[in-house]
Protein backbone atom coordinates (compact mmCIF):
# COMPACT_ATOMS: atom_id res chain seq x y z
CA UNK A 1 0.00 0.00 0.00
CA UNK A 2 1.23 3.40 -1.26
CA UNK A 3 1.82 5.43 1.51
CA UNK A 4 0.97 9.85 1.04
CA UNK A 5 3.43 12.17 2.00
CA UNK A 6 0.49 13.66 3.97
CA UNK A 7 -0.21 10.77 5.82
CA UNK A 8 3.78 10.76 7.27
CA UNK A 9 3.38 14.63 7.74
CA UNK A 10 0.41 13.88 9.93
CA UNK A 11 1.25 11.90 11.92
CA UNK A 12 3.70 13.47 13.07
CA UNK A 13 1.37 16.70 13.71
CA UNK A 14 0.63 15.68 16.74
CA UNK A 15 2.95 16.78 19.50
CA UNK A 16 2.91 13.29 21.81
CA UNK A 17 3.36 11.17 18.38
CA UNK A 18 6.42 13.11 17.03
CA UNK A 19 7.64 12.49 20.79
CA UNK A 20 7.12 9.23 20.21
CA UNK A 21 9.24 8.91 16.88
CA UNK A 22 12.10 11.42 17.95
CA UNK A 23 12.80 8.76 21.53
CA UNK A 24 12.91 5.95 18.77
CA UNK A 25 15.65 7.95 16.44
CA UNK A 26 17.32 8.53 19.85
CA UNK A 27 17.14 4.77 20.57
CA UNK A 28 17.84 3.86 16.90
CA UNK A 29 19.04 0.97 16.19
CA UNK A 30 17.39 -0.35 19.68
CA UNK A 31 14.03 -2.24 19.46
CA UNK A 32 12.11 -0.76 22.69
CA UNK A 33 8.90 -2.23 24.64
CA UNK A 34 6.11 -0.10 24.56
CA UNK A 35 5.89 -0.24 28.52
CA UNK A 36 9.13 2.13 28.45
CA UNK A 37 8.16 4.48 25.82
CA UNK A 38 4.92 5.00 28.39
CA UNK A 39 7.38 5.52 30.76
CA UNK A 40 9.88 7.64 29.22
CA UNK A 41 7.17 9.94 28.00
CA UNK A 42 4.75 10.18 30.68
CA UNK A 43 1.92 8.29 28.17
CA UNK A 44 -0.71 6.09 29.57
CA UNK A 45 -0.63 2.52 27.77
CA UNK A 46 -4.09 3.15 26.12
CA UNK A 47 -2.80 6.63 24.45
CA UNK A 48 0.29 5.10 23.40
CA UNK A 49 -1.01 2.19 21.90
CA UNK A 50 -3.18 4.86 19.68
CA UNK A 51 -0.43 6.28 18.78
CA UNK A 52 2.16 3.44 17.90
CA UNK A 53 -0.57 2.13 15.73
CA UNK A 54 -1.20 5.79 13.90
CA UNK A 55 2.91 6.21 13.06
CA UNK A 56 2.63 2.30 11.98
CA UNK A 57 0.28 3.17 9.36
CA UNK A 58 2.21 5.96 8.26
CA UNK A 59 5.20 4.19 7.82
CA UNK A 60 7.68 5.98 10.36
CA UNK A 61 7.93 2.80 12.94
CA UNK A 62 8.17 -0.62 12.70
CA UNK A 63 7.17 -3.51 15.10
CA UNK A 64 8.51 -7.22 15.91
CA UNK A 65 7.92 -9.54 18.38
CA UNK A 66 10.87 -10.73 20.94
CA UNK A 67 9.85 -13.47 22.84
CA UNK A 68 6.55 -12.06 24.58
CA UNK A 69 7.10 -8.19 23.84
CA UNK A 70 6.70 -6.34 20.98
CA UNK A 71 8.99 -3.61 20.72
CA UNK A 72 9.13 -0.90 18.64
CA UNK A 73 12.12 1.14 16.50
CA UNK A 74 11.96 4.06 14.17
CA UNK A 75 11.51 3.13 10.11
CA UNK A 76 14.27 4.81 8.75
CA UNK A 77 13.24 3.85 5.12
CA UNK A 78 10.54 6.14 6.23
CA UNK A 79 11.24 8.39 7.47
CA UNK A 80 13.69 9.03 4.64
CA UNK A 81 11.22 8.58 2.28
CA UNK A 82 8.86 11.38 3.84
CA UNK A 83 12.10 13.87 3.59
CA UNK A 84 12.71 13.10 0.43
CA UNK A 85 9.53 13.07 -0.82
CA UNK A 86 9.38 17.11 0.46
CA UNK A 87 12.54 17.75 -1.09
CA UNK A 88 12.00 16.26 -4.43
CA UNK A 89 8.28 16.69 -5.17
CA UNK A 90 7.79 20.31 -3.14
CA UNK A 91 11.35 22.13 -4.29
CA UNK A 92 11.78 20.39 -7.48
CA UNK A 93 15.04 19.83 -6.25
CA UNK A 94 15.67 23.34 -6.07
CA UNK A 95 18.60 23.90 -3.92
CA UNK A 96 18.49 27.17 -3.23
CA UNK A 97 15.06 26.57 -1.99
CA UNK A 98 15.49 23.03 0.15
CA UNK A 99 19.24 22.39 0.47
CA UNK A 100 20.33 18.95 -0.01
CA UNK A 101 19.95 17.31 3.55
CA UNK A 102 18.77 13.95 2.59
CA UNK A 103 19.92 10.69 4.32
CA UNK A 104 19.25 8.25 1.15
CA UNK A 105 21.44 10.51 -1.33
CA UNK A 106 24.33 8.49 -2.94
CA UNK A 107 27.07 10.55 -0.73
CA UNK A 108 27.23 13.08 1.67
CA UNK A 109 30.15 15.31 3.21
CA UNK A 110 32.90 13.57 4.44
CA UNK A 111 34.07 14.17 8.20
CA UNK A 112 37.50 16.14 8.09
CA UNK A 113 38.60 17.32 11.76
CA UNK A 114 41.77 19.95 12.10
CA UNK A 115 43.76 17.45 14.17
CA UNK A 116 42.44 14.58 15.85
CA UNK A 117 38.70 13.43 15.95
CA UNK A 118 37.11 14.16 19.02
CA UNK A 119 34.46 12.05 20.77
CA UNK A 120 32.20 12.40 23.70
CA UNK A 121 30.67 9.49 25.70
CA UNK A 122 27.50 10.32 27.67
CA UNK A 123 25.58 7.83 29.98
CA UNK A 124 23.61 9.16 33.37
CA UNK A 125 26.33 8.78 35.99
CA UNK A 126 29.61 8.99 34.19
CA UNK A 127 30.81 6.69 36.90
CA UNK A 128 31.12 3.30 34.60
CA UNK A 129 30.37 3.05 31.14
CA UNK A 130 31.56 5.87 29.77
CA UNK A 131 34.55 6.09 31.91
CA UNK A 132 35.31 2.83 30.19
CA UNK A 133 34.73 4.19 26.66
CA UNK A 134 36.80 7.04 27.44
CA UNK A 135 39.18 5.25 28.61
CA UNK A 136 39.62 2.47 26.16
CA UNK A 137 39.40 4.95 22.91
CA UNK A 138 41.94 7.19 24.66
CA UNK A 139 44.45 4.71 25.30
CA UNK A 140 44.00 2.41 21.90
CA UNK A 141 44.00 5.61 19.67
CA UNK A 142 44.82 8.82 21.46
CA UNK A 143 47.41 9.43 18.56
CA UNK A 144 44.02 9.69 16.55
CA UNK A 145 40.97 10.88 18.78
CA UNK A 146 40.71 13.33 21.51
CA UNK A 147 38.24 11.69 23.51
CA UNK A 148 36.05 12.98 26.62
CA UNK A 149 32.92 11.92 28.56
CA UNK A 150 30.12 13.25 30.70
CA UNK A 151 27.24 12.18 33.01
CA UNK A 152 23.85 14.02 32.32
CA UNK A 153 23.14 13.58 35.69
CA UNK A 154 26.81 12.50 37.19
CA UNK A 155 28.27 10.84 40.05
CA UNK A 156 29.84 12.49 42.74
CA UNK A 157 32.84 9.82 42.47
CA UNK A 158 33.76 6.85 39.99
CA UNK A 159 32.34 3.59 41.04
CA UNK A 160 34.98 1.77 43.09
CA UNK A 161 34.30 -1.42 40.81
CA UNK A 162 34.34 0.41 37.74
CA UNK A 163 38.00 1.49 38.60
CA UNK A 164 38.79 -1.65 39.89
CA UNK A 165 38.28 -2.94 36.35
CA UNK A 166 40.48 -0.51 34.66
CA UNK A 167 43.47 -0.94 36.89
CA UNK A 168 43.01 -4.45 36.26
CA UNK A 169 43.15 -3.91 32.47
CA UNK A 170 46.38 -2.26 32.90
CA UNK A 171 44.62 1.55 32.45
CA UNK A 172 46.34 4.41 34.36
CA UNK A 173 42.92 5.77 36.01
CA UNK A 174 44.87 8.91 37.99
CA UNK A 175 42.92 11.30 36.15
CA UNK A 176 39.61 10.11 35.77
CA UNK A 177 36.69 12.17 36.98
CA UNK A 178 33.26 12.10 37.26
CA UNK A 179 31.90 15.13 34.83
CA UNK A 180 28.63 16.54 34.61
CA UNK A 181 27.59 17.29 30.66
CA UNK A 182 27.23 21.20 31.17
CA UNK A 183 30.95 21.39 31.24
CA UNK A 184 30.93 20.73 27.00
CA UNK A 185 27.95 22.52 25.84
CA UNK A 186 28.16 26.47 25.70
CA UNK A 187 31.16 29.08 24.92
CA UNK A 188 34.40 27.55 24.74
CA UNK A 189 33.41 23.87 24.68
CA UNK A 190 35.01 21.47 22.31
CA UNK A 191 33.35 20.85 19.09
CA UNK A 192 33.26 17.25 18.67
CA UNK A 193 32.69 14.99 15.35
CA UNK A 194 31.23 11.88 17.38
CA UNK A 195 29.05 12.34 20.01
CA UNK A 196 27.90 8.40 21.74
CA UNK A 197 25.26 7.40 24.16
CA UNK A 198 25.99 4.23 25.71
CA UNK A 199 23.32 4.48 28.38
CA UNK A 200 19.86 4.00 27.51
CA UNK A 201 18.01 6.53 30.47
CA UNK A 202 20.60 9.49 28.48
CA UNK A 203 19.72 8.53 24.94
CA UNK A 204 16.12 8.86 26.14
CA UNK A 205 17.16 12.45 27.42
CA UNK A 206 15.39 15.39 24.29
CA UNK A 207 19.20 17.55 24.29
CA UNK A 208 19.46 20.31 22.03
CA UNK A 209 21.18 19.91 19.19
CA UNK A 210 25.45 20.03 19.21
CA UNK A 211 27.15 22.40 17.31
CA UNK A 212 28.78 21.26 13.89
CA UNK A 213 26.48 18.65 13.45
CA UNK A 214 28.26 15.46 15.17
CA UNK A 215 28.10 12.41 13.99
CA UNK A 216 25.76 10.08 17.06
CA UNK A 217 25.11 6.99 17.57
CA UNK A 218 23.15 4.87 20.57
CA UNK A 219 25.71 1.74 22.11
CA UNK A 220 23.41 0.71 24.72
CA UNK A 221 25.35 -0.99 27.25
CA UNK A 222 23.70 -2.52 30.44
CA UNK A 223 24.01 -0.73 33.16
CA UNK A 224 26.76 -2.64 35.41
CA UNK A 225 26.35 -0.63 38.73
CA UNK A 226 22.51 -1.86 38.94
CA UNK A 227 24.20 -5.74 39.23
CA UNK A 228 23.14 -7.99 42.01
CA UNK A 229 24.74 -10.93 43.79
CA UNK A 230 28.43 -11.84 45.13
CA UNK A 231 31.10 -9.58 44.55
CA UNK A 232 32.27 -11.50 41.83
CA UNK A 233 29.06 -11.52 40.45
CA UNK A 234 29.16 -8.01 40.44
CA UNK A 235 32.70 -7.50 39.16
CA UNK A 236 31.47 -9.91 35.93
CA UNK A 237 28.93 -7.92 35.07
CA UNK A 238 31.97 -4.53 34.77
CA UNK A 239 33.81 -7.44 33.02
CA UNK A 240 30.63 -7.69 30.39
CA UNK A 241 30.26 -4.00 30.25
CA UNK A 242 34.02 -3.16 29.54
CA UNK A 243 34.59 -5.94 26.88
CA UNK A 244 31.59 -4.86 24.91
CA UNK A 245 32.45 -1.80 24.79
CA UNK A 246 36.23 -2.30 24.02
CA UNK A 247 34.80 -4.36 21.21
CA UNK A 248 32.75 -1.88 19.70
CA UNK A 249 35.79 0.92 19.98
CA UNK A 250 37.81 -1.59 18.31
CA UNK A 251 35.54 -2.00 15.60
CA UNK A 252 34.97 1.96 15.69
CA UNK A 253 38.33 2.67 15.22
CA UNK A 254 38.89 0.40 12.53
CA UNK A 255 36.79 2.22 10.35
CA UNK A 256 38.10 4.25 7.37
CA UNK A 257 37.14 7.63 8.58
CA UNK A 258 39.26 9.77 6.12
CA UNK A 259 37.23 7.69 3.12
CA UNK A 260 33.66 7.21 4.60
CA UNK A 261 31.19 9.32 3.50
CA UNK A 262 28.79 10.78 6.31
CA UNK A 263 25.79 8.60 5.38
CA UNK A 264 28.12 5.38 5.16
CA UNK A 265 29.65 6.45 8.05
CA UNK A 266 26.42 6.61 10.04
CA UNK A 267 25.11 2.98 8.82
CA UNK A 268 28.37 1.52 10.50
CA UNK A 269 28.08 3.40 13.25
CA UNK A 270 24.48 1.95 14.05
CA UNK A 271 26.06 -1.30 12.69
CA UNK A 272 28.76 -1.37 15.96
CA UNK A 273 25.43 -0.83 18.05
CA UNK A 274 24.56 -4.51 17.39
CA UNK A 275 28.37 -5.71 19.06
CA UNK A 276 28.68 -8.18 21.30
CA UNK A 277 31.41 -9.80 23.05
CA UNK A 278 34.05 -9.75 26.09
CA UNK A 279 37.59 -8.64 26.66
Amino acid sequence: MEIMLTDRFAALSHPARLDVVQLLIRRYPDKVPAGEIAEVLGLKPNTLSAYLADLMQAGLITRDRIGTSLRYAADMDGLRMMTDGLLRDCCRGRADLCPPLSLSAPDGDRIMPNGRYKVLFICTGNSARSIFAETILREMAGDRFEVFSAGTQPQSALNPMAVEMLRLKGHDTAALRSKNLSEFQGAGAPVFDFVFTVCDRAANEACPPWPGQPMSAHWSTPDPVKAQGTEAERMLAFQSAYGMLRNRILAFTALPLDTLDRISLQRALDGIAKTEGAA
